[in-house]
């Protein structure tokens, strides 16, 4: 047997449609074959609040070990899962190619598979992640539904936190009125003629739910930059990725989404553009997830496999333009600094620290790394039995940030960022002394450039 982390890390498909793939014996055959692994292992004991769990139950157990553990408890060890994917990327020694084969997210993922089948996924944590929905339903009454959202409104969030689970604290992204298709269609951009990529690249950039409907500054300072170095770019929003629906183990729902994201792209890269994917879960999906998951007799493999080649995360996409072509001249430096937050599911597409890449192609950067789990985990993190644990899963990422002293804390994460400025605030005192200004990578490399949207 060949030693663990030695050779990159491998996923199988997911066989999500045979009935074994749900079949609560077979599952629990294989939950206690991997859970014996890390029961012997350990290494993954302060990633998240799984393994704790996990190795709580063991140790209660007695002399009795992982047989003494009943099936049924196994549950708060799923559900406490953000399927961040850092123990599959980072720390387990035995993920394939080796012969034991751990994969412990899509192991949880098979769990939550097996529950949204037989059980159904909740009525409010199904309405809660119907991002697009949610986000055309909002868009014509934004400033009253950021109003009713807001962790400070102690008039509606109280409700909310009763009827949907939602905790009163945590924060939840505001909406747009305008959303990123909307501004991008109504201002176009002139192209830099003198950029050394002009007439070499074009591409679409794939608005994903969180930044068209609540964070459209993210995917305007991306065209902007783009257009600065030359890119001609289009917007476009088919639908959500699924994410939301894969953290629920909603896998069917997950395939309808990368049918239709991947037909609505399939004609931009026909026609020679690339596909840039704002948000790092979003284009872990396009890239890596949805060919797990689109079976091989899909009417629309094809086109799922054609999309995972064409698509870049924002900021691998600009160090890509850094590295081949050369980056426009007219970067300045950014005074106070960054603490940059390397989302997980950035570090999941297995193409190094991109942000921190690019962020350093500014003059004089001053960067501080952090490579931890903000905790959030998407829906996971802002529901009531969850936010506690993600501000404490997070807690080293929000010290790191605030020790480091410097003027900008910045997440390629959209939900993320929030998250951590929670977390300095609370360390902070909740209002004692100046925060930080919270911004999206690409953001700060389009103030380097002197862009303001």
């Amino acid at each position: 047997m060949r030693e663990g982390s030695l050779e990159p890390p491998v996923r199988h498909p997911l066989d999500w449609q045979s009935p074994d793939f749900t079949d609560a014996a077979k599952l629990d055959v294989e939950t206690r074959r991997v859970f014996d692994i890390c029961h012997g292992c350990r290494r993954c004991f302060n990633l998240c609040d799984s393994f704790p769990r996990l190795f709580d139950l063991i140790d209660e157990a007695g002399d009795a070990e992982l047989h003494g553990v009943k099936s049924e408890d196994f549950k708060t060890v799923v559900d406490a899962c953000t399927l961040c994917d850092l123990c599959f990327m980072t720390k387990c020694p035995y993920v394939p190619p080796h012969e034991w084969a751990v994969d412990f997210p899509h192991l949880m993922l098979r769990h939550r598979a097996m529950e949204a089948r037989t059980r159904g996924v909740p009525f409010a944590l199904k309405q809660l992640t119907q991002t697009d929905r949610n986000g055309e339903l909002a868009r014509p009454v934004a400033p009253l539904a950021n109003w009713a959202s807001a962790e400070t409104n102690r008039l509606t969030r109280p409700v909310l936190e009763k009827i949907a689970g939602v905790h009163r604290d945590a924060h939840l992204p505001a909406f747009t009125g305008k959303t990123l298709v909307m501004r991008a269609k109504a201002e176009p951009l002139p192209l830099n003629r003198e950029a050394p990529a002009f007439g070499t690249r074009k591409a679409v950039l794939y608005a994903t739910c969180s930044v068209n409907y609540n964070n459209p500054a993210i995917g305007m300072a991306a065209r902007a930059v783009l257009a600065r170095n030359g890119v001609e770019t289009e917007v476009v929003h088919p639908a959500c990725c699924g994410m939301p629906q894969l953290e629920q183990g909603d896998l069917a729902r997950v395939d309808a989404r990368a049918a239709a994201v991947a037909r609505a792209l399939g004609p931009w890269i026909d026609k020679g553009y690339d596909v840039v994917a704002l948000v790092p879960s979003c284009a872990l999906m396009l890239k890596l997830e949805w060919p797990l998951i689109v079976p091989q007799d899909a009417p629309h493999r094809a086109a799922v496999e054609k999309l995972a080649q064409a698509t870049f995360d924002v900021s691998e996409y600009i160090v890509d333009i850094a590295r081949r072509d050369g980056l426009a001249e007219g970067l300045g430096p950014l005074p106070g600094g960054v603490a940059l937050h390397v989302a997980c599911h950035a570090r999941a597409q297995n193409m190094g620290q991109k942000a921190a890449e690019m962020l350093r192609l500014i003059p004089q950067a001053d960067l501080k790394v952090i490579e931890r789990c903000s905790g959030h985990g998407g829906s996971w993190g802002v529901l009531t039995e969850n936010f506690p644990v993600a501000l404490k899963i997070g807690k080293p990422v929000a010290a790191q940030a605030s020790r480091s002293g410097k003027r900008f804390v910045a997440s390629e994460c959209p939900i993320a960022g929030p998250h951590i400025m929670q977390g300095i605030a609370r360390l902070n005192g909740d209002g004692d002394g100046p925060l930080p200004e919270n911004l999206h990578p690409v953001e700060l490399f389009a103030r380097a450039y002197g862009i303001t949207v």
